[in-house]
């Protein structure tokens, strides 16, 4: 549809650096040991490092210190729960692509950032300049949020939404 412009026992795992405006260097290349932990950890960001040892076959002080190296190096973002949107009440779910003003995307990301309800958000190429996923309680949110919070944005052009009927999570199996 489209919105034309209107109206434990063991040391816990270590936290990732705070962003910084410094660019970091680059990431260090990664082995099948790498890729298991990060298989591992996607799946279950709570697992004990123990456990993650085991699985890989690596001493825990090996798992400990590739994972302290992964963020470290930037390859491990952080730690997140999954969230069931719907049981967290919040039924409506969107794709929401914006065409912006050109050279516009950092002030515009900054304004999206503070909105409630946007989980991801990326700047594409293509048709579109901007992908947005929503999560909101309802419809009603949902338009809220669309007609009045994103399209007041002066830079904004025009949005197009797309509405989620069904969603299946590929990091998990």
């Amino acid at each position: 549809m489209t919105d034309e412009r209107m109206a434990g026992a063991e040391p816990p795992l270590p936290a990732p650096p705070p962003a910084s405006p410094s660019p970091q260097p680059p990431p260090r290349p990664l082995d099948q040991v790498d890729r298991a932990i990060l298989r591992i950890l996607r799946k279950d960001g709570r697992a004990s490092i123990r456990s993650v040892a085991e699985r890989v076959h690596v001493s825990r002080a090996n798992a400990y210190a590739r994972i302290n190296r992964l963020i470290e190096d930037g390859v491990i973002r952080g730690f997140a729960a999954r969230v069931d949107h719907e049981r967290a009440g919040q039924s409506a779910s969107a794709y929401i692509t914006l065409r912006i003003v050109q050279n516009s995307w950092r002030r515009v990301r900054e304004q999206l950032s503070a909105l409630p309800g946007v989980a991801h958000m990326a700047l594409v190429g293509g048709d579109y300049d901007v992908l947005l996923l929503v999560h909101t309680a309802d419809n009603r949110e949902l338009r809220e949020l669309v007609l009045t919070r994103i399209q007041a944005i002066p830079e904004v052009l025009s949005t197009q939404t797309l509405l989620v009927f069904e969603e299946t999570d590929l990091t998990v199996d």
